[in-house]
């Protein structure tokens, strides 16, 4: 790769970078960058083309000037003298034409009547024919054809030079008809100081211009910005729940359609929100109702039921062997159908915000144990727990954890099924763990779903499809987590984790109830004085 293509590989990659940092800064500094460099580049195109001008107006006035006095002099002065003049003579007409308003050095070339070159100078320290340009003095002796367009076989020619930091005016002339040939010099350093003051003058009105193009964009920005922020702020506001926020519209302007929008699309969400929420509390209700009114008939049956199962496990053998399948497939139902609705309650709780826990110091090894011999697992499970690891949790929640983990993996996973507690920092893990053929990982994002069936050609089984979903719940109502995933041995893990005190959950929880309780309080009244421009 050559140089250049790295500098413009360079160039390129700044480039971006600073694109990059603009896109992503405030828009308010955008909006001043973007004033600064219009009014950078207007001010710096309008002092250019004012400099121009006026150093091209400024120096050809000047040099006019001087040109017109030199030939002027040169027809006067130049001209009188001899075709051979002597040095003297040279050199006194030098210093009269020298004496010229405009102040140009003169020097004066020609030859004496011996064939020798003859040189007078107006000021000889100052002015020699060396300070003349090879090609000025080139074009000043080259005699010309003459024409109907060009009746002179000599003209005036002139040239700018510069020496070191000193601008200066050269120019030249031959006497028509045999005689000296002149030269003048003029120095240009008043015009060029002229020039520096102008050029000051205009970098300070560049200076001045960029300043007030700065405030005037900062003025710009906060007129616009205003407006962006307020909605920016209603849009918080409504993003946190507060879906009775509203901006104050004035003006017919792009800002005012735009709040008008904002207005109607909060009134729209406001209004979808309140009808679903009311077709949520509805639903809730509806199974809550139901949940009840099974109760009571659920109650009676399971007493028949207990009934008909302690007939079956009689030895008088009193139930007909042709109806025992139907007596054990009733008992059966009974009790998934018991357990369903008992669930249905318990997720009603968690959906209606009613779900508490009832704290109390738990032996983590103890609780294990005592839910697996309550459901006589006892031989089914491996539990690797050590006594001693407590934690301030409720007893009831963690067993339902227990159990509708354990009774998931016997079922689905087969035994012997491993339960295994840690501690890790302020929380407890605990491990469940069985040795069968894993989840699936289309089924792994959907275990906690509620009523989720991994296989759709079995969308019946004993259980009622919500019993990982209601661990989950308490696990959260908890303050903790329950995962799920597949062992790289085999079978499936899941991964219960839990504060070790719950009560500080309780207690935040607690605060914001009863703040939240003053906020709404107080929120009407708040709402009627409105907030940075929003109101109803």
């Amino acid at each position: 790769m050559t140089p250049s293509q790295d500098k413009l590989r360079g160039w390129a990659a700044a480039r971006r970078t600073i694109l990059a940092g603009l896109r992503f800064t405030s828009l308010r500094l955008r909006l001043v960058v973007v004033f600064g460099l219009v009014a950078l580049t207007a001010a710096v195109s309008a002092s250019g083309i004012a400099y121009w001008l006026n150093r091209e107006a400024v120096l050809t006035r000047t040099q006019d000037a001087v040109l017109r006095d030199f030939q002027q002099e040169m027809q006067n002065r130049a001209s009188a003298l001899a075709v051979h003049p002597t040095q003297d003579d040279l050199e006194a007409a030098a210093r009269q034409m020298a004496n010229s308003p405009q102040g140009f050095s003169v020097l004066l070339i020609a030859e004496d009547e011996a064939g020798q070159t003859v040189v007078g100078n107006s000021d000889l320290d100052d002015f020699s024919l060396d300070d003349v340009p090879k090609s000025l003095q080139k074009a000043v002796n080259r005699e010309q054809e003459l024409t109907s367009g060009n009746k002179h076989p000599y003209h005036l020619y002139w040239q700018r030079i510069l020496d070191g930091d000193h601008p200066y005016l050269v120019g030249g002339a031959k006497v028509i008809g045999g005689g000296p040939t002149g030269y003048m010099l003029k120095s240009l350093e008043p015009e060029a100081e002229d020039l520096d003051s102008l050029a000051w003058s205009l970098g300070i009105a560049t200076g001045l211009a960029l300043i007030g193009s700065a405030l005037l964009a900062q003025a710009a920005a906060t007129t616009v910005l205003r407006p962006v922020h307020r909605l920016g702020t209603a849009a918080r506001r409504l993003g946190e729940g507060k879906l009775d926020t509203r901006l104050r519209v004035s003006g017919t302007d792009e800002l005012a359609d735009l709040s008008r929008t904002f207005n109607r699309a909060a009134e729209a969400l406001e209004k979808r929100v309140a009808d679903m929420s009311a077709r949520d509390e509805a639903s809730r209700r509806f199974v809550a109702d139901m949940s009840h009114e099974l109760r009571t008939p659920l109650t009676a049956i399971t007493a028949v039921t207990e009934v008909l199962e302690e007939e079956l496990d009689a030895e008088t053998g009193s139930v007909d062997p042709m109806i025992e399948p139907a007596v054990r497939l009733v008992v059966s139902e009974t009790r998934r159908l018991n357990d369903l609705v008992e669930n249905l309650m318990e997720v009603t709780r968690f959906d209606a915000g009613t779900a508490r826990l009832v704290l109390d110091d738990v032996d983590i090894a103890d609780q294990i144990t005592a839910c697996i011999d309550a459901r006589a697992w006892l031989d089914a499970v491996e539990l690797d727990a050590e006594r001693g690891i407590t934690a301030r949790l409720d007893p009831r929640r963690l067993d339902v954890i227990l159990a509708n983990l354990i009774g998931n993996a016997l079922k689905h996973g087969g035994s012997p099924v491993r339960v295994s507690v840690r501690e890790e920092g302020d929380d407890v893990l605990i491990e469940v763990q069985d040795h069968g053929p894993g989840i699936p990982e289309e089924v792994l994002p959907h275990v906690f779903d509620r009523f989720y069936k991994a296989s759709a050609s079995r969308p019946r089984s004993e259980g009622s499809g919500l019993g990982l979903s209601i661990a989950l719940e308490n696990a959260h109502i908890h303050g903790g987590e329950l995962t799920a995933a597949n062992s790289p041995d085999s079978g499936a893990v899941f991964t219960l984790r839990l504060p070790q005190d719950a009560s500080v959950l309780m207690e935040e929880e607690d605060r914001q109830e009863r703040s939240g309780r003053g906020n709404r309080k107080n929120g009407k009244s708040r709402e009627g004085n409105g907030s940075e421009g929003e109101g109803r």
